[in-house]
């Protein structure tokens, strides 16, 4: 398999539906007999054998799940549970059951010990988006995300849903007790507006031949039913809110805290510190922001359905910047949407994890500031340079400072951070396959499989000296934000590679005397260079994007100190002049590798 296939295939393992986990209690009132409910929650990490079977407080006695024959579900009466391919169920008298774990945003059929007293079943679970498709075939055994307290009534509720209007639809509910004729039982349409849509209650339902997607007043639209899950790369997500009613509707959000994971689940250690982004400012191209507290209302109108302005789109980002817990943590809580009419409550899982800064980091300088060198001579009453006893111009003053460059200078940098020890600077880097097919992050082409070096790549930034083993430059701490790096790199003065003091082929500047054979002292012909970098981590700007990117992408000042060192002095030190270059710098993750795979 080639690199475009591993980049190909861990893209799309990014995009996968990981597994959520926020976490909130669904209450559901159940009578004695037969009841029929609808889950907004997902309790898919338990079994019903645990749950139900382990609890002898418990009287339920059988959970069924209908699994329509096809998407068309072409049923004339309610459909009573029996043990065929369109029904799965779980029975307490048999731990071997075939449905053994409930999913969210789904119906099923719960039966009661006719002895038992009205009994609240409280499922802990995952939230649930709720879906929006109906079939005009048949029966759709389904549930509305209404809110709990005082939820609308069928004749308020549904009319809002414009395509219903040409139609007064069948709506068949259990009242409890065994099934038969009066269970489940037709409500007739002179009782719409007398009875409650219950949140957690399923329903038969037919609409006739009229087309309906009708859940509530509004929708979330998103691209998957998995609600927003930054998780430890992903910096913003988008959907739309959308107005199904014919009336301006002001739609609601909240984010609320998950409630405590269930044993043996991953612990949650707070809300993840959410922004949604605002409009753009012309003046420089950035987006503003507004944070989203917890319980604190963020609130959009949207104009009648069709009309401009019906939906909108919002793009919610998570505050990098403002994640300072340990690399793998889990942020989690729930977008809690609603509306002024008081019908529906959408609630939609939001997840993170803070983020390690492990990983190929590239990027580049502009250098916009270079030191001086000027020197002012000592002069004497008639302004004539004074000469000291050398016969050379005696220096009054050295000017060092900065002055900014004619245009900025770019230069490149190439960093490599691991999951725990100090970053390196590199020359250069290979990514690619190795023999294993593995993709890895190496020092030298050597590492890489030789069939598919056309899919590798080699990055290089050549202002810094090329050597054969290419061995990294340790900076003395990790990259990460808000931190100072500084790394030392030493050129001998007599290295033909990369001094460019030195030229092989010129004898005046090979470092050789006459003849040829004995090589020059250091300053003689060339100078030894120490640079001394330091790269000062700024906090991101205070946009939108800024924040949100700043676990991917870093900026501050670049510092170099360049020595250049020439002939020994008495007392053994050397004839050095040193030169100050600064600028500013970005850095981008352009991959996750937390291992620098280093070749002999």
């Amino acid at each position: 398999m080639n690199l475009r296939l591993f980049i190909l295939a861990g893209f799309w393992l990014v995009l996968a539906p990981a597994a959520r986990a926020q976490w909130l209690t669904q209450s559901i009132d159940l009578k004695a007999g037969w009841n029929a409910v609808f889950l907004h929650v997902d309790t898919g990490h338990d079994t019903l054998n645990n749950l139900v079977g382990g609890d002898t407080q418990n009287p339920i006695l059988e959970v069924w799940r209908w699994n329509p024959p096809s998407v068309a579900q072409f049923v004339n009466n309610p459909a009573s549970p029996t043990p065929t391919v369109e029904w799965t169920s779980w029975v307490r008298a048999n731990p071997a059951s075939t449905l053994q774990r409930l999913n969210g945003d789904t119906a099923y059929l719960v039966r009661v010990g006719t002895n038992a007293p009205t009994y609240t079943w409280r499922l802990k679970g995952k939230p649930v988006v709720p879906r929006h498709d109906w079939t005009v075939s048949g029966l759709n055994l389904i549930g509305f995300p209404t809110v709990t307290n005082t939820p609308p009534r069928f004749d308020a509720f549904l009319a809002n849903a414009p395509e219903l209007q040409s139609a007064t639809p069948e709506i068949y509910h259990y009242p409890g007790g065994e099934l038969g004729a009066t269970n489940p039982a037709l409500l007739p349409a002179l009782l719409f507006r007398n009875t409650p849509v219950k949140r957690g209650q399923a329903y038969w339902v037919r609409s006739g031949t009229v087309f309906n997607r009708y859940f509530g007043p509004f929708e979330v639209v998103q691209s998957g039913v998995h609600g927003v899950d930054f998780r430890e790369t992903l910096s913003s997500a988008t959907f739309r809110l959308r107005n199904l009613t014919a009336s301006n509707l002001t739609v609601t959000l909240r984010l609320t805290a998950s409630e405590t994971p269930p044993a043996g689940q991953t612990n949650i250690a707070g809300l993840p510190p959410l922004l949604l982004r605002g409009t753009l400012n012309p003046t420089n191209l950035t987006y503003g922001y507004t944070n989203v507290p917890v319980n604190t209302a963020r609130i959009w109108t949207l104009a009648g359905r069709g009309l401009p302005g019906s939906e909108v789109e919002v793009v919610l980002g998570l505050n990098r910047a403002a994640v300072t817990n340990v690399p793998g943590t889990l942020l989690a809580g729930v977008l809690r949407f609603t509306d002024s009419l008081g019908h529906s409550q959408v609630d939609v899982p939001v997840t993170a994890k803070a983020a390690a800064s492990s990983g190929l980091w590239i990027g580049g300088v502009a250098v916009t500031d270079v030191g001086h060198y000027l020197k002012s001579y000592e002069r004497d009453g008639n302004n004539q340079p004074v000469t000291g006893t050398n016969g050379s111009y005696n220096v009054s003053a050295i000017d060092t400072s900065l002055g900014k460059a004619a245009r900025p200078y770019p230069l490149r940098l190439i960093i490599h951070n691991p999951n725990t020890g100090n970053a390196s600077l590199l020359q250069r880097v290979y990514y690619g396959v190795d023999p294993s097919t593995n993709i890895v992050v190496a020092t030298r082409e050597s590492s890489l499989n030789s069939a598919y070096l056309k899919d590798a790549r080699r990055i290089s930034a050549t202002h810094l000296p090329w050597t054969e083993t290419n061995a990294p430059y340790a900076f003395n701490g990790r990259l990460r934000a808000q931190t100072n790096l500084t790394t030392t790199i030493l050129l001998p003065y007599d290295d033909q590679a990369s001094n460019p003091f030195l030229h092989t082929y010129h004898p005046d500047h090979d470092n050789l005397k006459p003849g040829f054979k004995e090589i020059q002292p250091q300053g003689a012909e060339s100078y030894a260079i120490q640079r001394s970098i330091t790269l000062n981590v700024t906090p991101p700007g205070n946009d939108f994007s800024s924040l949100v990117a700043a676990g991917d992408t870093l900026t501050g000042t670049y510092i170099e100190n360049v020595s250049v060192k020439g002939l020994a002095r008495a007392g053994g030190t050397n004839d050095t002049r040193q030169f100050e270059v600064r600028g500013a710098f970005s850095l981008s993750r352009v991959s996750e590798i937390p291992t620098l795979t280093v070749a002999p």
